[in-house]
């Protein structure tokens, strides 16, 4: 047939025109832009996932910025520390030099009083002054805020704690009491109290060997000495052994000074001296305390004097039991757990520890230093962390004194203080250096293992994300350069069929002729 008002080859060649150049249009777009999906009609579902990994990547990044930024804080926070726990050492030093008595004149002293109180002042001044765009690091800022503390809880320490609502209550569950080590030497005194004398045979000594957890020492008595004298004997080395002793009855109690299973109370009998029991109705002997009841002696001896040549000893106990729910970790007194939640350890009273039940111990209404380690804001994604005061009234314990307690007319002054006072203030700066290094090394963990661990992390995290999101997204150049090829070839082939098509009505032409 030859019509001339429709040419339907000629449509045909337009339409298959007009879809090949759309095709060339999308390479050449897909081409110049780098992606495959430049607008919602491209790939729906794609453009949807593409989005989606996207934001994923730009919280990730932002996560990343996050930790780099803490690591930078704690970084600040541990030069100051670092610094303080520089002068704690050299205070330590002044300390044991202002222990002598011959050859250290009044005005050495003085000076080094001098120095120690030049010390305090700087430590206050790197507590105060140690801080990041303003925000102070070292001066308890970053502190946790707590209120509701029980009179039972002596010393306490909050290092991390994430919770929703507005405050977190502390609860202590015991379920194992905190016990001192401890023995009781029956000696069979003819009378009971501190005036009750021990007897012995015509021209002999009773020497045993006390010990603990320190050291030991080896005492003599003689026949006539009385309970008091002999606890006083005992009582005077207790710094050197790590226990101490009382009058109880006809005998002495001699138990170890701190709690836990680290302290330990050993009796060794050297020599009985040929002890009589002079009325205590009692075998003479060592003795355990009852399980429950560290006031009162079993009924049986664990080994009678004469038989205690081997010695005998007791181990303390760790207090046990949770907290919050979480099986706690016990040292003497002090109950202890640390998880992604919760960082907390505190120290109960002598008759609480030892005591079975529960204890409302604190409750956390707020504080710390939040950092955001992940993506997605929520509470699993924050890391909390608590950094305590470290001024030198902060520093210390509650039980021995506190670091500014060593400044000029204090209690642990070198100048007024005797060898117990410099004793004791060697202590608080002990504990003083416990203390700093605890923080020092759970910043420094931080900074290892949560924020390195974070960092690395995230890094892969986000290149495997942007992996996928390009797969999506990015275009395929090898294989959009080869579709380039293909419709450039099917338009100018299309082209030119249409300029045929174009031609062919005038083919009717002749048939007019």
């Amino acid at each position: 047939m030859s019509r001339i008002n429709t040419n339907v080859v000629s449509l045909t060649a337009q339409r298959v025109l007009a879809g090949n150049n759309q095709n060339l249009n999308t390479a050449l777009e897909r081409l110049s832009t780098g992606l495959q999906i430049n607008r919602g009609k491209d790939d729906p579902a794609g453009l949807i996932a593409s989005e989606n990994l996207r934001a994923e990547i730009t919280a990730q990044e932002a996560a990343i910025a996050n930790s780099e930024r803490a690591d930078q804080v704690v970084n600040i926070a541990e030069g100051g520390l670092q610094e303080i726990s520089g002068l704690l050492t050299e205070l330590q030093g002044l300390l044991t030099s202002s222990a002598s008595t011959a050859g250290l004149s009044d005005e050495e002293k003085e000076a080094n009083q001098l120095q120690i109180d030049s010390i305090l002042q700087t430590i206050d001044r790197i507590s105060g002054a140690t801080s990041f765009q303003g925000l102070k690091l070292l001066n308890g800022n970053f502190d946790y805020q707590t209120n509701s503390v029980d009179s039972s809880v002596k010393d306490f320490r909050v290092n991390g704690a994430k919770f929703q609502g507005t405050s977190l209550e502390v609860d202590a569950a015991i379920t194992q009491s905190a016990q001192q080590a401890g023995l009781f030497l029956e000696l069979g005194a003819g009378a009971t109290g501190t005036n009750g004398a021990i007897n012995l045979g015509s021209g002999q000594t009773l020497t045993m060997e006390v010990g603990g957890a320190l050291g030991s020492r080896e005492l003599s008595f003689s026949s006539g000495q009385t309970l008091g004298e002999i606890v006083n004997a005992i009582n005077t080395f207790k710094d050197v052994t790590g226990v101490e002793a009382t009058v109880s009855g006809t005998g002495i109690r001699i138990f170890s000074t701190e709690y836990g299973s680290r302290e330990l109370t050993a009796v060794k009998i050297v020599d009985d001296g040929d002890i009589a029991d002079n009325g205590s109705g009692n075998t003479l002997g060592i003795y355990q305390f009852d399980a429950q009841d560290f006031n009162a002696a079993q009924g049986t001896a664990e080994a009678a004097l004469s038989a205690a040549t081997n010695g005998v000893r007791d181990i303390g106990q760790n207090i046990g039991g949770s907290i919050n729910g979480v099986q706690a970790t016990g040292n003497g007194r002090t109950m202890s757990i640390n998880t992604d939640f919760l960082d907390v350890e505190f120290t109960l009273s002598a008759g609480t520890a030892q005591t079975l039940g529960n204890v409302d111990a604190f409750t956390i209404t707020g504080g710390g230093a939040d950092f955001q380690l992940a993506g997605k804001v929520d509470i699993a994604g924050k890391v909390s962390l608590g950094i305590s005061d470290v001024s030198a009234r902060k520093l210390g314990r509650s039980d021995l004194g506190f670091l500014n307690d060593l400044a000029s007319g204090k209690d642990f002054n070198v100048v007024d203080g005797d060898s117990s006072d410099l004793a004791t203030a060697q202590r608080i700066v002990s504990e003083s250096i416990k203390q700093v290094s605890a923080t020092r090394g759970r910043l420094g963990a931080f900074q290892k293992n949560v924020i390195g661990a974070t960092i690395r992390s995230l890094g892969i995290s986000v290149e495997n994300s942007q992996a996928a999101e390009s797969v999506i997204r990015d275009t395929d150049f090898a294989s959009e350069t080869a579709q380039l090829t293909r419709n450039q070839i099917l338009v100018n082939a299309s082209t030119n069929t249409l300029a045929l098509a174009n031609q062919q009505p005038q083919s009717v032409l002749s048939l007019l002729g």
